[in-house]
């Protein structure tokens, strides 16, 4: 399953101020009544989401003080924003030039740079911020996400340090969390989940993330809870209504899951598993002539789909038409000749 993670960059820096509690030292060397306005109004900008605005006032500063290492700091942290990770790196990169010591541009930077698919130089850079403050828990935080890949114990001991650094971290715990779910121990994930919904009773990603860990241990009706209060907070959160059908099917309510199904092919009609999930949903309810129809989507939209080849030759064969049935096996044993999932439904 889809599971839900919590990256994170440094917020712009106000002049000469500490915004949400994760900035960057005291601003010095800043003069001028017309470049304070500009910061201030830049930082405005950036917290309202109006990042092209923000980029012009960092502009203007910049000209009235080019060396102004917060300056390109604040308009990296825009460019990053918009996915604009080239003009990013170059601006974290002259923050860097005018301050070597400025760990929150190392840590920006290797989001960026993560951001452009180059994690080794992300890790290099998370590397440098924790060397420069050894108790940056979002550098900690950062590096623990790239490890998790292929690395779950050294990216439990980053969460683990960004956690002991900022205890109200609750992407920490919820990152963490996700490890320990990747490493099958799904009792302490939920412990994890639970810590960061107690620090943030309004974080849709720990809900969806505990539901998960419920479906994994097979309890369909706290999986279910934890997917409706998610959904409550992101009501657009589709992954969940996915996920909440495949609860359903466990539980035996192949109509709830038929309707979960649906409505996720209405969001999202490229949706190929759903349509497959859908289909084993209609076999539950002797629906078979729409469950073809289901399986026949999913392969329509995944070619190669060998569960969907094979769970249509069970319907075609459950009517009766053998030959259609045989053709469908043939071709799930042509696309995957040793099926593990045939025993596998979702």
């Amino acid at each position: 399953m889809k599971q839900h993670i919590a990256r994170w960059i440094v917020l712009p820096a106000a002049l000469c101020l500490l915004i949400t509690g994760s900035f960057f030292g005291i601003c010095s060397g800043i003069e001028g009544k017309s470049t304070e306005l500009l910061f201030k109004r830049g930082t405005d900008w950036m917290e309202k989401g109006e990042y092209d605005k923000a980029i012009v006032d960092f502009n203007m500063a910049i000209e009235l003080d080019p060396k102004l290492a917060v300056a390109y700091f604040n308009r990296g942290s825009a460019w990053s924003n918009k996915n604009n990770y080239d003009k990013a790196i170059s601006d974290y990169n002259k923050a860097i030039e005018l301050r070597p010591d400025y760990a929150e541009a190392y840590n920006n930077r290797g989001v960026a740079y993560e951001g452009k698919g180059e994690p080794d130089k992300a890790v290099a850079d998370y590397d440098k911020a924790i060397k420069i403050r050894a108790d940056y828990a979002e550098a900690y935080n950062n590096r623990g996400l790239i490890r998790g890949k292929d690395d779950s114990d050294r990216a439990v001991s980053d969460f683990s340090k960004a956690i002991e650094n900022n205890p109200q971290m609750y992407q920490a715990y919820n990152n963490r969390g996700l490890i320990y779910a990747k490493k099958g121990d799904y009792d302490k994930a939920i412990l994890d989940y639970n810590k960061a919904v107690s620090l943030n009773p309004n974080y849709a990603d720990a809900y969806y993330n505990r539901g998960s860990a419920w479906d994994e241990k097979n309890e369909p009706d706290k999986a279910i809870s934890d997917y409706n209060k998610a959904m409550d907070i992101q009501p657009g959160m589709l992954q969940a209504v996915y996920n909440r059908g495949i609860a359903w099917f466990k539980k035996g309510n192949s109509d709830s899951a038929v309707s979960d199904f649906t409505k996720v092919i209405e969001k999202n009609p490229a949706h190929a598993q759903a349509y497959y999930n859908r289909g084993v949903a209609r076999i539950k309810k002797k629906d078979l002539d729409k469950a073809i129809d289901d399986f026949t989507k999913a392969i329509e939209l995944k070619p190669k789909y060998a569960e969907a080849y094979y769970n249509r030759g069970q319907v075609w064969e459950e009517k009766g038409d053998y030959e259609r049935g045989l053709a469908d096996y043939s071709k799930a044993i042509e696309i995957s000749p040793r099926p593990e999932w045939i025993k596998r439904k979702f």
